[in-house]
Protein backbone atom coordinates (compact mmCIF):
# COMPACT_ATOMS: atom_id res chain seq x y z
CA UNK A 1 0.00 0.00 0.00
CA UNK A 2 1.34 3.43 -0.91
CA UNK A 3 1.96 6.32 1.47
CA UNK A 4 -0.71 8.25 -0.39
CA UNK A 5 -3.31 5.49 0.09
CA UNK A 6 -2.42 5.33 3.80
CA UNK A 7 -2.74 9.09 4.11
CA UNK A 8 -6.21 9.15 2.54
CA UNK A 9 -7.40 6.20 4.67
CA UNK A 10 -6.27 7.95 7.87
CA UNK A 11 -7.76 11.25 6.73
CA UNK A 12 -11.10 9.55 6.00
CA UNK A 13 -11.16 7.93 9.45
CA UNK A 14 -10.27 11.19 11.17
CA UNK A 15 -12.89 13.13 9.23
CA UNK A 16 -15.59 10.57 9.99
CA UNK A 17 -14.71 10.60 13.70
CA UNK A 18 -14.52 14.37 14.07
CA UNK A 19 -17.07 15.77 11.61
CA UNK A 20 -20.79 15.70 11.06
CA UNK A 21 -21.68 16.08 7.40
CA UNK A 22 -22.56 18.22 5.63
CA UNK A 23 -20.14 20.65 7.22
CA UNK A 24 -17.82 23.54 6.43
CA UNK A 25 -14.31 22.34 5.64
CA UNK A 26 -11.15 24.40 5.31
CA UNK A 27 -8.70 23.41 2.62
CA UNK A 28 -5.26 25.04 2.74
CA UNK A 29 -2.79 24.95 -0.13
CA UNK A 30 0.46 26.62 -1.10
CA UNK A 31 0.87 27.14 -4.83
CA UNK A 32 3.60 28.69 -6.97
CA UNK A 33 2.22 32.15 -7.79
CA UNK A 34 0.50 31.74 -11.16
CA UNK A 35 -2.89 32.84 -12.45
CA UNK A 36 -3.16 29.55 -14.33
CA UNK A 37 -2.68 27.42 -11.19
CA UNK A 38 -5.02 29.64 -9.17
CA UNK A 39 -7.70 29.39 -11.88
CA UNK A 40 -7.29 25.60 -12.10
CA UNK A 41 -7.84 25.23 -8.35
CA UNK A 42 -10.69 27.73 -8.41
CA UNK A 43 -12.36 25.61 -11.12
CA UNK A 44 -12.01 22.45 -8.98
CA UNK A 45 -14.15 24.17 -6.31
CA UNK A 46 -16.44 25.90 -8.81
CA UNK A 47 -20.21 25.62 -8.23
CA UNK A 48 -19.74 24.58 -4.58
CA UNK A 49 -20.15 28.04 -3.09
CA UNK A 50 -16.51 28.02 -1.97
CA UNK A 51 -14.96 31.13 -0.41
CA UNK A 52 -11.36 31.36 -1.59
CA UNK A 53 -8.85 33.67 0.08
CA UNK A 54 -5.37 34.06 -1.33
CA UNK A 55 -2.30 35.65 0.21
CA UNK A 56 1.02 36.06 -1.59
CA UNK A 57 4.24 35.14 0.20
CA UNK A 58 6.63 37.90 1.21
CA UNK A 59 8.73 37.51 -1.94
CA UNK A 60 5.69 36.82 -4.15
CA UNK A 61 6.97 33.43 -5.36
CA UNK A 62 4.16 31.49 -3.66
CA UNK A 63 0.55 32.08 -2.81
CA UNK A 64 -1.32 30.52 0.10
CA UNK A 65 -4.94 29.60 -0.54
CA UNK A 66 -7.57 29.08 2.13
CA UNK A 67 -10.76 27.59 0.77
CA UNK A 68 -13.88 27.31 2.94
CA UNK A 69 -16.57 25.15 1.44
CA UNK A 70 -19.49 23.02 2.60
CA UNK A 71 -18.69 19.36 1.96
CA UNK A 72 -21.16 16.46 2.14
CA UNK A 73 -18.84 13.61 3.13
CA UNK A 74 -15.28 12.54 3.91
CA UNK A 75 -15.15 10.97 0.42
CA UNK A 76 -16.00 14.35 -1.16
CA UNK A 77 -13.16 16.03 0.75
CA UNK A 78 -10.66 13.35 -0.27
CA UNK A 79 -11.73 13.54 -3.92
CA UNK A 80 -11.05 17.31 -3.88
CA UNK A 81 -7.58 16.72 -2.39
CA UNK A 82 -6.89 14.18 -5.15
CA UNK A 83 -8.04 16.60 -7.87
CA UNK A 84 -5.87 19.42 -6.47
CA UNK A 85 -2.89 17.04 -6.12
CA UNK A 86 -2.84 16.76 -9.95
CA UNK A 87 -1.94 20.46 -10.21
CA UNK A 88 1.84 20.66 -10.44
CA UNK A 89 3.69 22.31 -7.55
CA UNK A 90 0.75 22.42 -5.11
CA UNK A 91 1.39 21.63 -1.44
CA UNK A 92 -1.63 20.58 0.64
CA UNK A 93 -1.53 21.64 4.27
Amino acid sequence: MSKETDFYKKLKLTLEETSTFPSEYMFKFIIPTSDEKFNTIENIFNNLGAVIKSKPSKNGKYTSLTIMVKMNSAEDIISKYKEVAKVEGVVSL
